[in-house]
């Protein structure tokens, strides 16, 4: 049973999100895709803040809306159940999914093939479909396999 360690290196945060690269540590570092999520806050607004830096486990949440939408989208043989971030400390429910910018995300990380920085524009990822349907068969696999998966968010950003 193999494990896999994932990385979010944050590398730029303004008023409305912070952009960041996801990476695969487990055995080297290896380039997975570009992420987005919401921006940082000293005090959290629910639905607008990005989780804590930090180490966290990732299991497969099987319930739920979204979960129905993937299982629509893109079949139940692909969907084993969303990317679940657990036990982050004030927030549930944070979710690895598509997602294109800020208003897609409710604290949760949204992956895709390009980036838009977001200095003077706003933060947009793009190809958000190709890089999860990409990313998630070897992530959910480990899963489903009892492996473990965990996921460290890194802060080099000035907030």
């Amino acid at each position: 049973m193999l494990d896999m360690k994932l990385e979010v290196l944050r590398f730029s945060s303004d008023s409305d999100s912070t952009l960041g690269m996801l990476f695969d540590t487990t055995c080297e570092r290896k380039f997975l895709c570009f992420t987005l999520e919401d921006e940082f806050r000293e005090v959290k607004i629910p639905g607008e803040t990005r989780i804590p830096a930090g180490e966290y486990n990732v299991t497969l949440r099987t319930v739920g809306g979204l979960n129905q939408k993937y299982n629509d989208k893109f079949g139940e043989e692909f969907n084993k159940g969303m990317l679940w971030v657990r036990d982050v400390p004030g927030f549930e429910y944070i979710l690895i999914h598509i997602g294109n910018d800020d208003d897609d995300s409710a604290g949760c990380l949204l992956v895709g093939d390009s980036q838009t920085q977001n200095v003077t524009k706003r933060g947009f990822i793009g190809s958000s479909t190709d890089a999860y349907k990409r990313i998630y068969p070897p992530i959910a696999d480990v899963l489903v396999n009892g492996g473990q998966v965990t996921i460290t968010y890194k802060d080099n950003t000035k907030e």
